[in-house]
């Protein structure tokens, strides 16, 4: 009998979207690396809201809790709702990254990032001190989890070779760009 190769990974899913998928588990340093401004202000604006729906509230139906009792609850809204302003953040960055939003600036920033990485001689997502079988379990278990960072947060913390992507396109470009440079020398 023949031993059939077996792939230590479980491939990722391909989603369904209108746009391309860049990374299906990116490492959560590009995630905030790749944010636009308007992730940042709609973070910053949701993390705002709590504490300032709080004072209008008091100021509605005032709470009446004496001297000292309102401070303790606009700490624990103003820790929570900066929590809750970060994962919006995080989760507006990631969507990009699977290609539910629109994400052209990304996809330019990714091609940027991994060709000049392959013109180096790096490794396209870093050095991991990882085993295989490892890296594919840190990959499983952080797949696509920025669409359900409201139900449990996870980040990818593991540089591991399981995204999802044909990394091929990366070394094609770096090729024509070391071509056209040989070209413009001549």
């Amino acid at each position: 009998m023949e031993k059939q190769e077996r792939k230590p990974w479980v491939p990722a899913k391909k989603l369904d979207t209108d746009y391309p998928l860049i990374d299906s588990d990116p490492h959560f340093k590009r995630v905030c690396g790749y944010a636009r401004p308007s992730d940042y202000l709609a973070g910053t604006a949701f993390a705002a809201a709590g504490p300032a729906l709080m004072l209008f509230w008091e100021q509605i139906s005032p709470s009446h809790v004496g001297r000292g009792g309102f401070a303790p609850i606009m700490r624990l809204t103003g820790v929570i709702s900066a929590g809750a302003g970060f994962f919006l953040f995080y989760q507006r960055s990631s969507m990009r990254f699977y290609g539910v939003t629109e994400n052209r600036r990304e996809i330019d920033m990714d091609m940027k990032e991994m060709v000049a990485k392959v013109k180096k001689g790096q490794p396209l997502y870093g050095e991991s001190e990882l085993s295989d079988y490892m890296q594919g379990v840190a990959s499983r278990n952080s797949r696509y989890a920025g669409l359900f960072l409201h139900l449990m947060p996870w980040f990818n913390l593991v540089n591991h070779k399981q995204h999802g992507v044909d990394t091929a396109k990366y070394y094609q470009q770096a090729e024509r760009e070391l071509e056209a440079e040989r070209e413009g020398w001549s």
